[in-house]
């Protein structure tokens, strides 16, 4: 027990040194479950984690059944692995490392996504057709919401072509639209973020809210909020007829 205490006791001051891991590999969890202070059903309890929960693993592999993982309030601490379903990744490349492909995407951009872990990936390369409308409720001019890691949050009206691209996410949180968000567009704010568009200027422009455009990029899913449909990061937006 002293071990696991002493192991305990260094994640968590690696954690406060580093609060980007190593692994940074998001999770859910798929049902109620208790947080234990050590991978052992005899520890104490930190927290009780609701269904739907999400963590951050702080080890990609569990240890005795167990993950060790944060919660998004910053509690360390173990749950069961059977309890735990892990999102698969958006695998972020080195800047400049790999070219736009043939399709118009650039998956360097993947460099400069913030928890780029939380994202499922549907489809590598995809240009959609819509509408930009305003997601900000008349709060900015360009109609896109600044989020604090520098991105947008902005609404693509699809095209009726498209609407199979939406999911019960999209309907109920983002007004029946496609989100898209444009890597570190505006200036970070978010401590922790700062690191992925360091050294990064945005190349793509954002048209004005009633623009019909071909955004092309990273179609997703993001695994956190009401797991909406994304294109996520944006490689460009074109104004069409």
């Amino acid at each position: 027990m002293k071990t696991i205490l002493v192991r305990s006791a260094i994640w968590v001051l690696f954690l406060v040194a580093c609060p980007c891991s190593v692994w940074a590999q998001q999770a859910n969890i798929n049902r109620n479950v208790i947080l234990r202070r050590d991978p052992s059903t005899a520890s104490p309890a930190l927290a009780h984690l609701p269904k739907g929960a999400r963590v951050t693993l702080v080890d990609a592999s569990p240890d005795g059944g167990f993950y060790h993982v944060r919660t998004e309030d910053d509690q360390v601490g173990w749950v069961f692995a059977k309890y735990v379903s892990v999102s698969q990744a958006v695998t972020p490349q080195p800047p400049g490392a790999i070219q736009p492909t043939p399709t118009g995407c650039d998956p360097s951009l993947a460099h400069h996504v913030y928890h780029a872990t939380r994202l499922v990936v549907k489809q590598e390369c995809i240009s959609v057709t819509g509408k930009i409308v305003d997601a900000t409720a008349g709060k900015r001019p360009d109609g896109v919401r600044k989020e604090q890691d520098g991105d947008t949050h902005g609404w693509l009206k699809v095209d009726a072509e498209f609407q199979n691209l939406l999911n019960a996410g999209n309907m109920s949180d983002e007004g029946g639209n496609l989100v898209f968000e444009i890597v570190c567009k505006f200036p970070v704010t978010q401590v922790d973020a700062k690191a992925a568009c360091q050294g990064y200027t945005d190349q793509v422009t954002l048209p004005p809210v009633g623009s019909h455009v071909r955004i092309v990029g990273i179609y997703v899913q993001d695994t956190f909020h009401a797991k909406w449909m994304e294109i996520h990061p944006v490689t460009s937006i074109t104004v069409v007829p």
